[in-house]
């Protein structure tokens, strides 16, 4: 079962002062690459999130790059579904590279982490204007989100509340903490 020590062990578990793709601002921050990066520990993650998935009988799989991308392919390894994933263009989510859902096809959209959800949010409304229905959510990290935050029901590996603050209101800006912004989203 994955938990905090996968992360832990892989380095994947950063402490410091980090810009998360949310625009928020955390002490700490989850680089799943680091995890994912380790074929046998992917393929183990996403049998596990797909178990949890299962129920929902999605018949494809949505990510969205670039974070999403290798647990969306292991979670759709497991279900025996295909993996596709979604890219940012002029700001919004679409399918690409020829990707396409057929009318009604049900997906599971699959992130690495959910911060404020609004990624995975996106993608689930990139789903549905490319004719799909999202019937489930999952991620690996859930860091603390309210239920019913999506509209769909949700499911993750490990709940780590973990605090994060609006730039304005961050404690280690006031203390003077050099700024990260490891993730693949970077404010321009």
């Amino acid at each position: 079962m994955l938990t905090i020590d996968d992360f832990i062990e892989t380095g994947a578990l950063l402490t410091g002062h980090f810009r998360l793709s949310s625009g928020l601002h955390s002490d700490r921050y989850l680089q799943c690459a680091k995890l994912l990066m380790w074929p046998e520990r992917a393929e183990r993650a996403g049998r596990e999130l797909a178990s949890q998935l299962a129920e929902f009988s999605p018949q494809a799989v949505v990510s969205p790059a670039l974070g999403g991308v290798v647990v969306g392919h292991e979670v759709a390894r497991a279900l025996h579904v295909r993996a596709l994933f979604a890219e940012r263009k002029d700001g919004s989510f679409i399918l690409r590279r020829g990707f396409a859902l057929g009318p009604g096809e049900h997906v599971a959209v699959v992130e690495d982490v959910y911060t404020t959800g609004g990624s995975t949010r996106e993608v689930c409304t990139a789903v549905h204007e490319a004719g799909g229905t999202a019937v489930v959510v999952g991620s690996l990290v859930d860091r603390g989100l309210p239920a019913g935050a999506f509209p769909v029901a949700a499911r993750s590996l490990l709940s780590l509340p973990v605090p994060s603050w609006p730039a304005e209101d961050c404690p280690l800006c006031a203390a003077g903490q050099p700024l990260e912004s490891p993730g693949s989203r970077r404010p321009g």
